[in-house]
């Protein structure tokens, strides 16, 4: 069917895009539920994730798409979600959707991509009687996180990183910066040291919804970042061959990559959201990651970088400086272009997407 996008759908901050969304939620037959913030407030008003179900409570197969679990990412999720629900009905009797809005609202208010921990959530699903240690970040965190950020250091955390590249190739420099590690709480990609509010929450939609009860269920997470620009990469973090694996491919087609088979813009990472869901349906579905492309890999670590040292000054300190107010708007405009051409690219495809992903849920794993 004709993919119908409007680029309004797109929100300057997170309050407008909760608002738009529950907004388009209120239009509709549906239902629902918040996971207020225990402690955290932006600009005086709570800060949530809001779960939205539409469709039949007992429907046989379930849409989920998610938005924010990298909270500044959460501006092209947040647009495609609110675009759907103003665009598009429901499918049919016998499958519902579940928007999941702003896992990371912290993250998404403040345009950070952690949570208030500085947990990524996306290291986060690991079990943590058997925490993992990432020894390249270990050589680099020194230079990752620097004592000052001067112009010097900057050039010498660069150097670094080029130096660990030229011994162990791009793959494997990306693997240890960006892969989770769970030593270094003041770091990049830091994981935890427990299941944070959000992987609860998760949890908690698990139960709440039955999801594995149901004999169908897909999964789209949406981000940005990695890749060309504008391009969205559908990818599988099933293991390869998997019956997860082989549905993804069955349904987006040719253009699915997988990290563990190398044809990823993304690399193996410990802690994936993915695996707490794989877990829970099994092989009676897929998750896959929707990665709208931005800027290069060493701009993000840059930008993240840069971001990171004087939040982590603020933290000390107590007070905002400008240089950290200059390096938010440096992350944000890294993983949200806010340009006309970008947003459109974002809602096309994620209908597009979309609308896959419900026509394999149709079809079932019989059709694979």
């Amino acid at each position: 069917m004709p993919i119908k996008y409007d680029i309004d759908t797109f929100a300057e901050d997170y309050y407008e895009a909760r608002e738009k969304f529950l907004a388009a939620c209120a239009a509709l037959p549906g239902k629902l539920h918040q996971f207020q913030h225990p402690t955290l407030h932006y600009q005086n008003q709570p800060l949530s994730t809001d779960v939205f179900w539409l469709g039949p409570k007992q429907a046989d197969k379930v849409l989920v798409v998610i938005s924010a679990t990298h909270g500044v990412e959460g501006f092209c999720g947040s647009a495609a979600q609110v675009n759907w629900l103003k665009h598009e009905a429901l499918p049919d009797n016998d499958i519902a959707l579940l928007f999941i809005h702003a896992l990371n609202p912290f993250g998404f208010a403040y345009l950070r991509r952690v949570n208030e921990d500085n947990i990524d959530l996306n290291r986060n699903f690991i079990d943590f009687s058997e925490v993992p240690s990432n020894e390249g970040y270990r050589e680099l965190a020194p230079f990752l996180l620097p004592a000052q950020w001067t112009e010097a250091a900057n050039r010498e955390t660069h150097a670094k990183i080029d130096d660990y590249r030229k011994r162990y190739g791009q793959r494997q420099t990306e693997v240890a910066i960006s892969g989770g590690q769970y030593q270094y709480s003041d770091g990049l990609f830091y994981g935890g040291s427990g299941p944070s509010w959000s992987r609860l929450n998760v949890e908690s939609i698990f139960r709440q919804y039955r999801l594995s009860e149901r004999s169908g269920v897909a999964v789209i997470d949406i981000h940005s970042g990695l890749g060309p620009y504008g391009y969205g990469e559908v990818i599988s973090d099933h293991p390869p061959q998997s019956a997860g694996a082989t549905m993804a491919k069955c349904w987006f087609g040719d253009s699915v990559t997988e990290p563990a088979c190398g044809t990823s813009t993304s690399v193996p990472k410990w802690g994936l959201q993915d695996y707490a869901w794989h877990a829970a349906f099994g092989d009676r579905g897929c998750y896959v990651t929707l990665e709208f492309g931005t800027y290069s890999v060493d701009d993000m670590f840059g930008v993240l970088c840069e971001e990171n040292y004087y939040r982590q000054q603020l933290n000390r300190d107590g007070a905002a400086s400008a240089q950290y107010q200059a390096a938010q708007q440096r992350l944000r405009d890294y993983f949200f272009p806010n340009k006309n051409d970008w947003k459109e690219m974002v809602l096309f495809r994620s209908g597009q997407v979309l609308c896959q992903a419900l026509e394999g849920l149709r079809a079932g794993p019989v059709s694979c």
